[in-house]
């Protein structure tokens, strides 16, 4: 199933002019307060009349279709539940409610969100987190063709968003629909992101799959240089038999991490900052880093200000490092040149490793 969007639309002095396509799975729109995520996300679910272009779901326009019946499930940064019915009630209201037809049952939706000893609740009894959980259960059980979720967990705590991060993957690997998420937190996105959309000043920038976008030199000026990085995907291996630490296999190579919740052979992912690898252009000795990887410069990228973007592959897994202009000079760095990455252990953070 995809979902496309090409639109354009004004308010004001704002412009947005954007286009999107996104298969099953979770594409995340990023960007700035003010750079139009939320109006995108609203356009395409009907709620923002657009001035022109087209709106598609499975190849069906929808660009006049009333938002009731777009089949789009709308999750709020706040849940909006409704306050006089029980947990149960607002399932069942959304169920009522909802598309006639294909969509996950009830017990299917409470388990796959962890709900049903909430379900005799009222509202006001829930956190934070079981409150958004029983929206997006709310959301699913409307039997959507398309979820659109606009900043889920911006509410929450940093504790409250690590332990609802799981019943969102849940929902991105089970469900098999697109999933629309609005964010402008670089964690969110690397953790959940399949696809990627980068908006700046009410324009869709750059988009591709997670994997590339984040690698990519020419993202960073939209993501910001914190947020631009690797996300290595791989399994969970046996311990490392010298330090008796985790391991991580990916296409390319292993990565020793400081610990991991995840049974091996589990799958999972991994988020590597561009500030936290350490390049050398010979391989490297009488170091505490336990992880040097391989690799063969692939792209090069220089900013306005003083670093250099470098992307390097290794298998067929990218990464991005930054270093000074001085560094890359010193280095003399160019395409297809071999480096060594180094990346220290402790630079993991085990809260932001997904599944």
């Amino acid at each position: 199933m995809t979902v496309k969007l090409d639109i354009q639309l004004k308010r004001g002095g704002f412009h947005l002019d954007a286009q999107l396509s996104a298969p099953a799975g979770v594409t995340v729109i990023f960007g700035p307060s003010g750079s139009g995520k939320t109006t995108l996300l609203r356009a395409f679910a009907g709620l923002e009349p657009i001035d022109q272009g087209h709106v598609s779901i499975e190849g069906a326009d929808m660009s006049g279709v009333p938002p009731h019946h777009r089949a789009v499930g709308y999750v709020f940064q706040e849940p909006r539940l409704l306050p006089h019915l029980t947990v149960m009630a607002n399932l069942k209201f959304a169920q009522k409610m909802g598309r006639v037809g294909a969509g996950q049952s009830f017990n299917e939706v409470t388990d796959l969100l962890a709900l049903r000893h909430l379900l005799e609740r009222y509202p006001a009894a829930l956190s934070g987190g079981e409150a958004q959980r029983v929206a997006l259960g709310r959301a699913l059980l409307s039997a959507p063709k398309c979820l659109c979720l606009d900043e889920p967990l911006s509410a929450l705590d940093h504790g409250l968003k690590q332990r609802i991060f799981p019943y969102l993957e849940r929902l991105r690997d089970q469900t098999k629909i697109p999933i629309l998420y609005v964010t402008h937190d670089a964690a969110e996105m690397a953790r959940l992101a399949d696809h990627i959309v980068l908006m700046h000043a009410g324009r869709s920038v750059l988009s591709g799959p997670a994997t590339e976008v984040l690698a990519d030199p020419a993202a960073v000026p939209f993501l910001g240089v914190r947020a631009a990085g690797t996300v290595v995907a791989g399994r969970v291996m046996s311990p490392d038999p010298v330090t008796g630490l985790a391991v991580m296999g990916f296409d390319g190579g292993q990565l020793i991490l400081p610990e991991l919740a995840q049974p091996e052979g589990r799958k999972i992912r991994i988020r590597i900052a561009a500030q936290d690898i350490v390049l050398a252009s010979e391989m490297p000795k009488g170091l505490s880093a336990l992880n040097i990887l391989e690799g063969v410069i692939s792209d090069l990228h220089q900013g306005q200000g003083p670093g250099v973007m470098v992307q390097f592959k290794v298998g067929r897994t990218l990464f991005l490092a930054r270093v000074t202009q001085y560094s890359a000079a010193q280095m003399g760095l160019v395409l297809g040149q071999r480096v060594f990455a180094i990346v220290k252990a402790s630079a993991f953070d085990p809260a932001g490793i997904g599944t």
